[in-house]
């Protein structure tokens, strides 16, 4: 074990008492080309800028997501809360009016063959959740 310093061109590693140079990944000589270090901002910019364009698109759909479950939960209390003294049929259409006292209740008569206080029209789905159906005005063709 020699105390020696070394040149400075001159790999050696102390602690294994050995000469390392041909094992690092880069040129250890005085003639070697120099490392640069690339410029990344660039790169950091524009995938900085892809990713949060791809984070907020993603925020977006969860958010629509989100909301369309509110939508149906809301639906589902209001229906499931009206007044009504019939076992709705699961793949049925049913229409919901308010009384004079403004409270919900569910009927099977449409809204073309009665003068109630029309809300909207609903079909109780297989998993025992009421979807509402878009107002057709009258079209029940394309059904």
């Amino acid at each position: 074990m020699s105390k020696t310093k070394k040149p400075d061109q001159v790999v050696f590693d102390e602690e294994e008492q050995k000469y390392t140079a041909s094992l690092l990944p880069y040129a250890t000589n005085v003639g070697a080309p120099a490392i640069i270090t690339q410029d990344t901002n660039a790169w950091k910019s524009r995938n900085v800028n892809k990713a949060n364009t791809q984070i907020k698109a993603k925020y977006l759909e969860l958010k629509a997501e989100y909301d369309k479950v509110m939508q149906s939960l809301e639906y589902n209390n209001l229906v499931y809360n009206a007044k009504f003294n019939f076992e709705p049929i699961i793949g049925e259409t049913y229409y919901l009016y308010k009384n004079k006292n403004d409270e919900p209740f569910l009927s099977i008569i449409a809204p073309n063959d009665c003068n109630f206080d029309y809300v909207g029209s609903f079909y109780l789905n297989s998993e025992q959740l009421w979807i509402k159906i878009e107002d057709r005005k009258g079209d029940e063709s394309d059904d």
